[in-house]
């Protein structure tokens, strides 16, 4: 038994010795991976990376209503270095032609010399980074085009180092125009759009991420999409470029004379309720005028006189009063209580007697006042469920956010003696300008009140995928008899009262004139709003207009004068835009056209003249495929094709040229460009012949003949 037990011991004894032997391997295996190999592993390790990262969509573009990009998503980049890519081999190369990259990228960014770039440079170098940032700021498509076609830079990120981090920002081609109706996004697009049409359409604009598995293999990372991003739709606006454009100028150019704080101008379709243009203008530090903040639907203020068609109307239609109903607006001073209205005349002997029509074309506040105290006194309330009646009080749910809530408040039970005369003049409510025009739209509309419609549709790929059709907010404001009344009023007020300025030469106008005290928050007045609000041709209405200014600083201070005038300008020229002629009344069958032609790249525009068939006078060469620049000229029986041949680092002219054109050649020359305006170039800042230097900015006036 004994000697049983002994050959049992010795043989768990080996066991024993065998498995602490194992175990003794075990641990200095794992030490020495630990510690000894612990780099080899890791690079092993770094050959398997397999990640997710996300695939960002391309912005969807905001269109204009007849297919113009207001809105789109172009390319910034940042460039970085990989100073370990490429081994000795590309290090060797990058010092022999370090004096070389670090001009070229002088040249391509002049705010930094070629020494700090050398600098800079060896910097990076010394570190061994991967991922060295050369450049601090985001550069546009053409500077990273440049700087790839430097030595070192033009090889493969894998050799050569040189890699890019990819950015889209938002530009608008257009400039200023309707800049603050169409929105913007924050600086980190992640975080979405700001305001505007951007952040109202943000959900369809934006699109959907995709997503790819990032695979390192021998030091190269592979990408496989597994879901592919889903790019935004496209959103087509109501806006008219052109008319954007006629709205702005008029506006500003008045701005600038009277020395005006704030400009609003809204253009309307009167069947649809289109919005064609919509301006919004602030006078900023710099005497310039930009837009900041969307007044025309977010102002809540007091409408002044243009309010006093509302009161009339609400009077004819419960028939308190008829066009003739005589009033008498005494010489300009009327006493209600402890206050006193007066009229603008009242130096001059005031209105007299005379009656409801002339009382709106003058726009006395004392014969509005009465007409409406008289029928209304006893209940003040009626008149305003009249007012509701017109849906004045109804907010517009419009299809972009911060819109101001009209404010008509009720005359129930004790309220103050002078709340319904102040009331009846456009003192005591508060409304946004689009409100207003809406109204008066309705007027134009035979009484259907259109919502104010800003987008019309969403494409995706070119093809609709949502409609926004027009919306009728109230079928029927008034009876057709309280509306030719009022029409035939408004009329009046342009034909033989204030509004005279708004008068054009080829057509009818009808509108109202305002003139309304800003009233500070100690109560007393902080300047004045002048308005005008209106609709034309009048007989057939097609468009409705409001503008709208605040504090102007020159006297006198006038709806008519000031606001009306830019209503007369904006009017006749729609309507010079939209005048045509028959082609075939002012041609026979042997006559040449001879068609207006931008200047720009003459080998195109020669190739679009002999396609049609147009006669050339051509007066350059075609060498290989090269561009030729130039303009074009109409002579008596042909276009005249003239080269502009320009100094080398010279800034070149663009003057004629379309945007397109003017802006490729620009930036081709390393230079900044600003728009402003649409049509042909008529001004560049930097006149041409002017030395090169790459990063400047060039704003460029645009114009329609």
């Amino acid at each position: 038994m004994s000697a049983n037990r002994k050959v049992i011991m010795n043989r768990y004894f080996w066991v024993v010795m065998l498995l602490v032997l194992v175990g003794i391997g075990i641990v200095l295996k794992a030490a020495n991976i630990m510690f000894r190999e612990r780099a080899f592993w890791q690079v092993v390790a770094e050959r398997f990376v397999n990640d997710s990262v996300p695939l960002p969509p391309t912005r969807g573009n905001i269109l204009s209503c007849d297919g113009k990009l207001m809105a789109s998503s172009l390319p910034e980049y940042r460039i970085y270095m990989d100073f370990k890519a490429g081994g000795k081999g590309k290090d060797t190369l990058l010092l022999n032609h370090l004096d070389e990259i670090c001009r070229g990228l002088h040249t391509i960014f002049p705010d930094r010399s070629a020494a700090a770039f050398k600098a800079h440079l060896l910097k990076g170098r010394k570190m061994g980074s991967r991922n060295y940032l050369l450049y601090p700021k985001r550069i546009s498509y053409i500077q990273y085009k440049e700087a790839k076609r430097l030595p070192v830079f033009n090889l493969n990120k894998y050799r050569g180092g040189f890699h890019e981090q990819t950015f889209n920002y938002r530009k608008k081609p257009f400039g200023s125009l309707a800049a603050r109706t169409l929105g913007d996004l924050y600086a980190d697009t992640t975080q979405g759009a700001k305001n505007g049409i951007e952040l109202a359409f943000d959900g369809v604009l934006k699109g959907q991420y995709g997503m790819a598995h990032r695979q390192k293999v021998m030091n190269q990372y592979l990408s496989l999409a597994t879901v592919p991003p889903v790019n935004g739709c496209d959103v087509v606006t109501t806006l008219d470029v052109d008319m954007q454009d006629i709205c702005e100028k008029a506006l500003v150019d008045k701005l600038k004379e009277i020395e005006a704080e704030v400009g609003v101008v809204v253009l309307m379709e009167v069947k649809t309720g289109d919005v064609k243009a919509i301006v919004n203008m602030d006078k900023a530090g710099d005497g310039n005028y930009y837009e900041m903040r969307n007044h025309a639907i977010s102002d809540l203020m007091e409408p002044g006189s243009t309010f006093k068609t509302a009161s009339l109307m609400v009077a004819l239609e419960d028939g308190k009063i008829t066009p003739h109903t005589p009033v008498d607006a005494e010489k300009g001073a009327w006493k209600v209580a402890n206050r006193t209205m007066t009229d603008h005349n009242r130096n001059r002997g005031g209105y007299g007697k005379i009656d409801a029509t002339r009382a709106l074309e003058v726009s006395s506040n004392i014969g509005v006042s009465k007409l409406i105290v008289h029928a209304y006194g006893h209940n003040q309330q009626q008149f305003i469920d009249g007012l509701r009646r017109m849906s004045l009080h109804q907010p517009l749910h419009l299809q972009i956010p911060g819109e101001g809530t009209p404010n008509i408040r009720d005359l129930k039970g004790d309220v103050p003696v002078t709340a319904l005369p102040w009331m009846s003049i456009g003192y005591g409510t508060q409304l946004p300008p689009i409100n207003i025009l809406t109204f008066y739209n309705a007027i134009a509309n035979d009484g259907r009140m259109m919502r104010p419609r800003l987008v019309k549709e969403v494409l995706r790929g070119g093809e609709v995928i949502e409609t926004f059709p027009p919306e009728v907010i109230n079928p029927q404001i008034c009876s057709e008899k309280t509306l030719k009344e009022i029409r035939a009023m408004l009329l009046g007020v342009v034909t033989n009262g204030l509004g005279k300025a708004a008068k054009t030469a080829d057509f009818e106008v009808a509108g109202k004139t305002g003139t309304a005290q800003i009233w500070g928050k100690s109560g007393n007045t902080g300047g004045h709003l002048v308005s005008f609000c209106g609709y034309f041709p009048a007989d057939a209405p097609k468009y409705s207009c409001i503008v709208s200014i605040q504090r102007p600083k020159t006297r006198p201070i006038s709806g008519g004068l000031m606001a009306g005038s830019v209503f007369g300008k904006i009017a006749a020229r729609l309507y010079a835009k939209e005048l045509q002629a028959p082609l075939e009344a002012a041609v026979d069958s042997t006559t040449n056209l001879i068609p207006p032609v931008k200047a720009g790249d003459l080998r195109q525009t020669l190739f679009v003249l002999q396609s049609l068939k147009v006669p050339v006078q051509k007066g350059f060469d075609t060498p290989g495929s090269s561009q030729v620049w130039g303009t074009a000229q109409p002579a008596a029986a042909a276009v005249a094709l003239h080269e502009r041949r320009a100094k080398e680092q010279t800034v070149p002219n663009v003057l004629g040229m379309g945007a397109k054109d003017a802006l490729f050649l620009l930036e081709s020359c390393g230079l900044e460009v600003r728009l402003q305006g649409v049509g042909r170039v008529k001004r560049q800042s930097i006149p041409a012949g002017n030395a090169l230097v790459k990063g400047q900015t060039v704003r460029l006036e645009l114009e329609n003949e």
